[in-house]
């Protein structure tokens, strides 16, 4: 098994984002799976103006964090002539009826960052287990040892398992030798952050919060993992994980009650998605995708075409490298900040 990791660096978007012109008058369409999450919005602006930009349409949907919708979704598109498929599958095992169907009518589907495990899909998204490993390891660099509670996503989210994995594999050593120990452990669903604070509250009530260290799977639950921390008096001087690079948590990170969020510079994904569609809806082949690369690591172990790309941790010493890149403003990341305790807001 190879998996092939595309370092990301903000020279990328010092080129043009259009691409080589490619199929002309194809209809690229987009099924989200919670479409008021802040980071879509940021991949789709990338993704329509690519396929917009070719002389191509862009069509999509939000599944508004349904399973069922989502297969009433993709089946529209299909019915509007989507030539190909681009999926964020809220549900990875429910979808598959859809993608059965799409595989059938022989129309190229794209798992979107989250992975639907079927040999006709092109999955493409940053090493979620490498982003866990990474948070892992920031963590224990100011926490080498004490109690730890895991805050996971959706459990019907193959990321949330691949993030998880990432983490142990980091933590073992530790819980091996006790000098580490995971006090509580709780699946958030739909990652929404009021699941995810209900969840830390339970968690600090259960150990009369005795929490050192909270590894949250994304940003938006480290929000409401934040709150719960703030509602004892605990916040700042529990390091909490993210990922996602949500502008606020890097507030939170500049403010000192986040310690880092994993940068998935999603403009990134988003081009090489978008001109990977194009490339399908011209007959190309997965294998023909620049830096496609063999996965196996789902659930079900099936040989996959895919395309990772690697992540980036942001701490407070480094705020500086999501300014510069244009990824976020200066004054966002640093509101109420004491300017002199931040690099980046001096």
């Amino acid at each position: 098994m190879k998996k092939y990791a595309v370092a990301l660096a903000s020279a990328v978007f010092a080129m043009s984002i259009a691409g080589p012109v490619l199929a002309k008058d194809k209809t690229i369409a987009v099924s989200w799976k919670i479409f008021q999450e802040e980071r879509w919005k940021t991949d789709e602006a990338i993704i329509k103006k690519i396929v917009e930009a070719n002389g191509d349409k862009y069509i999509s949907a939000d599944a508004q964090g349904s399973a069922a919708k989502q297969l009433t979704d993709v089946e529209s598109l299909m019915s509007q002539g989507a030539d190909v498929l681009l999926i964020v599958p809220y549900d990875s095992e429910a979808i598959m009826p859809a993608v059965e169907k799409a595989a059938a009518e022989g129309i190229p589907m794209i798992a979107y960052d989250v992975q639907i495990e079927h040999p006709s899909v092109l999955y493409m998204t940053f090493d979620n287990v490498g982003v866990g490993r990474l948070m892992a390891k920031e963590i224990v660099k100011v926490k080498p040892e004490g109690n730890y509670a895991v805050i996971k996503g959706d459990p019907g989210d193959p990321n949330a398992t691949f993030l998880y994995n990432g983490m142990i594999e980091v933590l073992k050593p530790s819980l091996d030798s006790g000098k580490i120990k995971i006090v509580g452990e709780a699946s958030s669903d739909g990652w929404k952050p009021e699941n995810a604070q209900k969840n830390m509250e339970q968690i600090l009530t259960a150990n009369n919060n005795a929490v050192d260290a909270v590894l949250s799977e994304n940003d938006g639950m480290a929000g409401g993992v934040v709150a719960a921390l703030q509602a004892q008096g605990l916040a700042g001087t529990v390091p909490v994980t993210g990922q996602d690079g949500d502008k606020a948590a890097l507030n939170r990170v500049a403010q000192g009650t986040q310690l880092v969020s994993i940068w998935k510079d999603s403009r990134a994904l988003g081009k090489i998605a978008a001109e990977a569609a194009l490339m399908l809806s011209e007959g190309k082949s997965m294998e023909e995708v620049p830096n496609v690369g063999k996965f196996k690591d789902g659930a079900r172990k099936v040989e996959m075409n895919a395309v990772l790309l690697a992540p980036t941790p942001i701490l407070k010493d480094n705020l500086n490298a999501v300014i510069d890149a244009g990824w976020v403003d200066k004054a966002t990341v640093c509101a109420g900040v004491d300017a002199a305790s931040v690099a980046a807001c001096k």
